[in-house]
Parts: structure tokens; sequence; C-alpha cells
């Protein structure tokens, strides 16, 4: 099942916390989506197999009009897609753009709402309101979308267990089928580092970050979702089809500045420059990066995506490469994995420590 990914850089502004390839030159859109088209053109056979799934991510996808959706899904050609997603700010909203979105072949939305408190969306910096968030997804389903996504986000400055916990209970509320979920990250770089460096604000002590994240996977096993990755959860063949694509090792072929691609064993990647990317898509002579995975890399990638899944690794793969068998009974007498069904699974406490697990079955050559 192959996939395509499309980076839409555009940003009204940047968030405070984010550290994605994005842009402010607004006025560079239709430059923009004309050298998208062409890369498009000449490269949506590349997989060698159907594109099933399709992902407009950013950045913001919601600053483009309509009519360049229209024009970017005509070029790939939808008639094999099975899931067309879109991201979207819901500052950007309204009724008839949406209605304009679902009659161009986007049938999911990934809405990027993180919190509806107006006090924390105006500390990180977003453009929307909490009301503006609700409507969006009122009036996503009235135009006729039945598959949506929200982002939440918690360990927010001042966000508190109460302020946490009744986010989700609205978004359960407004009957959403999945939710990406993620802890506050500070990554160097970003405005809101910066402000913590300086003393302008607290970050959420750790302990009430892992209660945060244990609520979320407690309450939304209650109401029915599956928690299918360690940030995803979703109503019973809800589950994102194209970003499994990722966590399964399947063919995707990203098109844009600063999108990676993979097909077979090598993964390339545009350059994320504006300039660089329009220049050399139009002179046919864009320079892209290059790796080529070897086996050490590809086991080392099974570990990293797999164990974020509620599949887990088969653990023939792990004897296979790994030579120490007492390190996964060590890692089962604390709870930190279990062995079900020759697969090797974290747990909800191994979760919280994740990252050491995947790096103590990482192979360094």
């Amino acid at each position: 099942m192959a996939g395509m990914y499309l980076h839409i850089p555009f940003c009204k502004r940047r968030c405070l916390y984010c550290d994605f390839f994005s842009t402010t030159q607004l006025h560079r859109r239709q430059e923009y989506v004309d050298a998208l088209l062409q890369e498009i053109a000449e490269r949506k056979e590349e997989a060698g197999e159907p594109i099933r799934t399709i992902y407009l991510g950013g950045g913001t996808p919601s600053q483009l009009d309509s009519i360049d959706i229209f024009r970017i899904l005509r070029t790939i050609g939808t008639d094999d897609a099975e899931e067309v997603t879109m991201e979207v700010n819901p500052a950007d909203m309204t009724k008839e753009y949406l209605r304009e979105l679902r009659q161009c072949g986007v049938n999911r939305l990934s809405i990027g709402v993180q919190t509806f408190k107006d006090e924390l969306l105006q500390l990180i910096g977003r453009r929307h309101n909490g009301i503006q968030a609700i409507n969006a997804v009122h009036w996503a389903q009235e135009a006729g979308f039945d598959n949506i996504s929200i982002d939440l986000m918690y360990a927010l400055p001042q966000q508190t267990r109460t302020l946490w916990e009744s986010d989700i209970e609205l978004a359960l509320r407004l009957g959403v089928q999945h939710i990406s979920s993620y802890g506050l990250m500070y990554e160097e770089g970003t405005q809101l580092t910066r402000m913590r460096d300086k003393g302008e604000l607290t970050p959420v002590d750790e302990d009430v970050e892992n209660e945060m994240y244990d609520y979320l996977c407690k309450r939304l096993k209650q109401a029915g979702f599956e928690h299918y990755e360690v940030s995803n959860f979703a109503l019973p063949g809800r589950a994102a089809q194209h970003n499994s694509n990722y966590w399964n090792h399947t063919p995707y072929i990203g098109i844009g500045a600063g999108a990676h691609s993979l097909i077979g064993n090598v993964r390339s990647w545009n350059p994320d420059s504006l300039d660089k990317y329009i220049r050399g898509i139009l002179a046919h002579s864009l320079h892209r990066e290059r790796e080529t995975l070897g086996a050490t890399d590809i086991y080392n990638e099974q570990i990293m995506l797999g164990l974020r899944t509620n599949r887990g690794v088969e653990e023939a793969v792990i004897s296979r490469r790994y030579a120490d068998p007492a390190l996964l009974l060590e890692m089962e007498k604390d709870q930190l994995i279990t062995r079900t069904a020759g697969r090797v699974i974290a747990t909800q406490k191994g979760l919280h420590v994740l990252n050491r697990i995947i790096e103590k079955l990482m192979i360094d050559e």
C-alpha cells in the first residue's frame, strides 16, 4: 500500500513550539504549488504500485485555496486512493472551504486543535481559539467528513490535570474518530524553549506529565478507542492508514521541500529550502540526498518504529539480530514489555521509558 506525503510549508505565523520546516512567505504559494505539480507528475509512478494513501501535511496545508488542493489531487489521481488526509488549522475553517475540500476528494481531516483552552492556545502561539476548534469539527461533520482526527497536546505550561481531563471529555463529546496526542517537547531553537531557558515559563513536572498520559490512555480505552501507537488512538477501523505505512516500512513518496521518501531500502529527501526546492524542480536539477539502508539500519528501524505500536516487534527478529536474550527477560521481569504470540510489546509502564527500551535493543555498528 504505497503512500504519498506532500509537504505544504506555509504558515501565517509559526507556533512557539514548532521545529518543522515552515515559512511565512505566503506570497510564494502559487510558485510552490506549480513546483509540487511538476514533481508529482515526474515521480508518482516511482513506488511501482498504486498510491493508496495521500497525506497533505505542513506547515499549514489549509493556507492553500481549495482550487490548489484540487489541482494537486487531480495531478496525483485519487481513483486508487483509500485515504486522503489533510491537516487543517481551525482558524482557516469555513463551512464553504470544508465543503470544497470534500468535493476535491479529501476524505479524512487532521484538525490541529491542541487544546480547547484559549489561555493555553495563546501561550503556545496558536492562531485559533476554542470556539473555532469546536466549530471546525462540527462544520467538517456537516460537510460530510466521517473520518476526523484531532491533535491534543498535554504537559503545556500552566495546564493542570483538570484542564487536560476537560479537553479529553470535550473531544469525546464532539464525536471524532481519531485522536493524536503528544506531550509538549521543548525543541532546540524554538521560541518556547528560549522562554523556558529565560525562566518565563515553567515546564510541567515529569510525574504530572506521566499522569496526564496514563489518564489519556485509560479514558480513551473506556470510550472504545484502540491505542494502536504511542501517540495515536482510533475507533475500530479508523486507524490512520498513511501513518501506519511509516511504522510498517511500507513504500512512500515525499513531495515538496524537506519531504522524505522510502522506496525499497533507499531513503531520499528533498532540501528543506523553499528557494532550492522551487529552483531545482523547475530547472529539472533538484538534488536529493540519499542513503541506502543496510540490514542493521532496517533492524534498528523495526525496533524504533515497531515498539511504538500495539503490535510490537516479532521476537524472532530481535533474536536473530540481538545476541543477549537475558535483556528481554530482564525487561519482562521489570514489567516494561510483554511477550505475546511471538511478539514483544511495550507495556503501559514501558511506554514511559520507551526510548530507553529502544536504545537498549538497537545495534550500533
